[in-house]
């Protein structure tokens, strides 16, 4: 059970009619009490054969029917072999139904006809089924003759209805869910997001659930007959489509037919004899009669002929299978070997055009970007080779004191440094001849 808060609905089978199931009704956690009855056709009425029939009614009173469903389905007569044949004595066997993809869901007190239609899904081989009912079933209470001559809401293309879908939780699953999926007026559909409405559950003791707080959006004035619909649909779903058989039709009805029947010891004094089958009433046959030495027809020939036609086609189609395979791999080989060789022949053309190069412009001046600008190192020490240098900028000329520069001492820091006013202006770096080839050379220091 998803909530026992939730009102659910148990169906259990009847101890003491086996055609008669009884659903009990829980809410809150309440004792379940018998609220309505599913009373089957019984299939030994002779208008019970080659039917299904179902029908939902009070739980007390069984002549209260609020809704029922018949199904009749076609029957086909199958194909048999020569050796079933044999098997069956000539006898016919019993038709096999074709399963509706649609049924129709009768309800009372409003008669209203809810046609549920199957679909299956060819990409998840998932189930559904699809049904409609009215926003509006029940006419309005009104005094005017006018209004009741006017055509009932139901019958009306007008009115709008809300779309229901029962689909199966997986494509194995016994479980199923009915979702509200949308609406429809006058034929045109408008799907919505899927609002659970109720979920099947399958076990030994089937129950359907009523999800309550989603109810509050089902804008349905004939919330009895959306109630009704939802537990005869889940059963005739079950029944019919989920686990089908032909007892549920009743194909079995006819009198039954029993294989190698013999007559009773009782019977056998008696001239007359049932006739069970065409060689029924044959004594049994000797290993040197006839009947016994019967040929063996050729059809066991004919089949060995289609086993070995079919491996000589399978054969024919694995060795052209082969043959394809052989050809897309010669042909990938050869497309890597022109790959192969176009590679090397453009890395032949790119070494030979190197090499060009090396020869026209050499190796020498290939240097990566331009040396950093440092300015010049003065030391005590044993002179070092330096590295080339390039000239800095030309610095303005420093201004002249008053006094002229004496000759030797520290009054160079307090009288200046910059020239006398009758010698021309020097750079702060002296330029040789080497600095106007882009070197500098190194300055002697002037205090030591």
């Amino acid at each position: 059970m998803l909530d026992e808060n939730l009102p659910t609905f148990r169906f259990r089978h009847s101890s003491s009619n086996s055609l008669l199931s009884i659903l009990y009704f829980t809410q809150n956690g309440t004792e379940p009490a018998a609220e309505y009855s599913l009373q089957r056709i019984n299939p030994d009425l002779p208008q019970s054969k080659n039917k299904y029939a179902i029908a939902l009614g009070d739980a007390a009173f069984h002549d209260v029917i609020f809704g029922e469903v018949l199904i009749e389905p076609e029957l086909q007569q199958p194909a048999l072999s020569a050796s079933e044949a044999r098997q069956q004595n000539g006898v016919p066997p019993p038709p096999i139904p074709v399963i509706p993809d649609a049924f129709a869901i009768q309800l009372y007190n409003p008669e209203q006809e809810i046609a549920v239609r199957g679909e299956k899904s060819a990409w998840t081989g998932k189930e559904s089924w699809e049904f409609e009912m009215p926003q509006q079933s029940f006419r309005m209470p009104s005094a005017s003759q006018v209004d009741r001559q006017q055509n009932n809401p139901i019958s009306s293309s007008l009115t709008p209805k809300i779309m229901f879908r029962w689909k199966r939780d997986s494509k194995f699953s016994k479980d199923m869910t009915c979702y509200m999926t949308g609406t429809s007026v006058g034929g045109r559909k408008s799907k919505d997001p899927d609002v659970t409405i109720a979920l099947y559950k399958h076990s030994r003791e089937p129950s359907l659930t009523i999800y309550e707080p989603n109810m509050q959006r089902v804008d349905i004035e004939d919330r009895k007959g959306l109630e009704v619909v939802l537990l005869l649909g889940a059963e005739v779903i079950r029944e019919i489509y989920l686990f089908p058989s032909r007892d549920s039709f009743n194909i079995a009805g006819a009198p039954s037919r029993r294989k190698n029947s013999r007559p009773t010891p009782t019977s056998s004094a008696s001239p007359t004899h049932v006739m069970t089958g065409a060689l029924g009433n044959l004594p049994p046959a000797k290993p040197n009669s006839p009947v016994a030495q019967q040929p063996t027809p050729p059809q066991d020939a004919r089949i060995e002929a289609e086993t070995k036609r079919l491996q000589a086609l399978v054969q024919q189609e694995e060795r052209e299978r082969e043959k394809r395979d052989r050809e897309e791999q010669k042909r990938i080989k050869k497309m890597l070997e022109e790959e192969e060789k176009e590679q090397k022949r453009r890395d032949a053309e790119i070494a030979k055009e190197t090499e060009r190069l090396r020869k026209e412009f050499g190796v020498e001046g290939q240097e990566f970007g331009p040396k950093p600008n440092l300015p010049p190192r003065s030391s005590a020490g044993p002179s070092r080779p330096q590295a080339p240098q390039l000239q800095p900028p030309a610095q303005p000329p420093r201004p002249l004191s008053a006094e002229p520069r004496p000759h030797g001492g520290f009054g160079g820091w307090f009288h200046g440094l910059g020239p006398s006013p009758a010698a021309p202006p020097q750079n702060y770096y002296p330029q040789t001849q080497s600095g106007r080839n882009g070197k500098i050379q190194k300055k002697k220091s002037t205090f030591f």
